[in-house]
Order: structure tokens, then sequence, then C-alpha cells
């Protein structure tokens, strides 16, 4: 799902002006976004949690030249679904998978 049919699904379903869903959308993203440059948690209820973590420097090696070199230390932004969205996942009715399909009988 993209930013703009978050934005169409807000007009549709609240009633707003695409202008007015746009800066709503817009706003929430900001926030949110803030937040987490803060390096603050942000937790959606029944939705889940974002979280920055930072990442340490490690040695790594160049698989080209075998060389070992230090691999920056960064941030990196995580995510973990609630329990709520997990079970509402899980009691999705599945879609057919042709690798996880059991095979068909053998006919006689």
């Amino acid at each position: 799902m993209t930013k703009a049919e978050i934005i169409a699904c807000i007009y549709e379903k609240v009633g707003f002006s695409k202008k007015d869903a746009t800066d709503v959308v817009e706003a929430t993203f900001e926030i949110i976004k803030g937040c987490l440059e803060r390096g603050e948690k942000v937790k959606i209820s029944g939705f889940g949690n974002f979280v920055v973590n930072t990442k340490r420097p490690r040695k790594g090696r160049n698989p080209q030249t075998g060389d070992e070199i230090i691999i920056v230390g960064r941030k990196v932004l995580t995510f973990k679904a609630s329990q709520i969205m997990k079970k509402s996942l899980n009691t999705m009715s599945p879609t057919p998978s042709p690798v996880s399909s059991p095979a068909a009988p053998a006919s006689e």
C-alpha cells in the first residue's frame, strides 16, 4: 500500500476532502518520524511498535578480496507487530499456496 492509497482510503471512509486527507496523512507521518528521530518508541495500540535500535560497529569481510573491514555503527528502524495484529493476521482465511498444498491422492 502506498501513501496515495492511504490518502484515498481516508478520503473514501472518513469523507474528508482529498487535501484534508493528504494533510492528515502527512502530519501523522511527520509526527511519527519526529518521535523516531528523537529516539522515542512509537506504540500504536492494536497495531505494533516502531523502535530505533543502534547497531555497534563490527568487523566484516570484503567478499571479493577477503580483506577485513570495519562496518560503521548505524541506527535501524524495527517494527514489532502487536499480539492483536499477529492474531488478526493468523486468523485470516488462508490463500491457497501451490508450495504448501498437499499432493492430490493417486487414483486407481
